[in-house]
């Protein structure tokens, strides 16, 4: 028997539902809640009063049919589906924001000296540059790892046109991007043990440095003896001072190795401060390069550090 082609006349009648086009606006909002935190912040960052963020998060519940958050306690949530959405939403807007940047990114032209220290010249910084040189290929940007302290000092040469650095919040030109809590830090799978007589034993960068500063300081508050058994000026080589045994240090939480641990009071250690991460840029009116690249790294920063 011979193949044959059998018309099907119900295909023209199929009826393919519509599905909503996703508000924009309104996706930006729910990913601004859930970098900033509250509902006023987002408001105050994509633009809006409290009352229309607020109708726009109603409206993408409205096209979904599905409600984005839940009441925990005192506050609200993410439901199942808003964390879905929220997924999607970032990964729309990045697409977005990409396509416009690399239309965009063709009159974009300079040059930018950016210097960042080396707690996050491993983690989420450096794919951000990456981003922001696709998007910008006629901006020439200069990267440098250094520490804080040197990093503001050579800015203040005009050696370079914005720099990332912690716990320099008193400057006049900083951009407060996060708040980070110091953390003592030891080899992982080790005992950290304070015994009497006997001084504890501490990594620690060259002085000088705030965060050698606090520990000493917290110490001597704590009433607890201590010696400075390793001293380096690179962090790669504190890392690996820490991990061989020679000592435990105080950093952020931000970049550790794996091969390190995070202590705190239950390893009968005191308290530690905050330091704020902020931004701060050179003298002069900012290119449209370096106001650009300042939108890129203030945006990753709260992506991935919070408010």
């Amino acid at each position: 028997m011979e193949n044959s082609i059998i018309p099907n006349h119900s295909i023209g009648k199929t009826k393919v539902m519509s599905l909503p086009n996703l508000d924009m606006d309104a996706m930006r909002t729910l990913v601004a809640i859930l970098q900033l935190g509250s509902l006023g912040r987002a408001a105050e960052r994509v633009g809006r009063s409290q009352s229309a963020a607020s109708q726009q998060i109603r409206k993408l519940e409205s096209q979904l049919g599905q409600p984005l958050f839940r009441k925990q306690g005192r506050g609200m949530v993410l439901t199942d589906i808003g964390e879905l959405v929220h997924s999607y939403a970032r990964r729309i807007l990045d697409l977005n924001d990409e396509a416009v940047r690399s239309a965009a990114g063709i009159s974009v032209e300079g040059m930018v000296r950016f210097g960042l220290p080396g707690d996050f010249a491993e983690t989420w910084l450096p794919a951000a540059l990456g981003q922001f040189k696709k998007a910008h290929p006629a901006v020439r940007v200069d990267v440098e790892v250094e520490r804080n302290g040197l990093l503001l000092e050579r800015l203040d040469r005009g050696e370079f046109d914005l720099v990332l650095a912690m716990g320099y919040a008193s400057r006049p030109d900083a951009r407060q991007l996060a708040t980070l809590p110091m953390t003592w830090i030891g080899p992982a799978g080790r005992d950290v043990v304070l015994g009497p007589g006997v001084p504890l034993e501490l990594a620690l960068f060259n002085a000088p440095c705030f965060f050698r500063r606090a520990g000493i300081e917290a110490l001597d508050k704590a009433s607890i003896s201590w010696r400075q058994a390793y001293a380096t000026g690179s962090l790669q080589s504190l890392w690996a001072g820490v991990a061989a045994g020679l000592g435990i240090t105080l950093r952020t939480a931000v970049g550790i190795p794996p091969s390190l641990m995070r202590l705190d009071e239950r390893h009968g250690l005191p308290p530690l401060p905050v330091v704020e991460l902020c931004l701060h840029s050179g003298q002069g009116a900012p290119s449209a390069a370096l106001s650009e690249l300042e939108r890129v790294v203030i945006d990753n920063a709260l992506a991935n550090l919070g408010a």
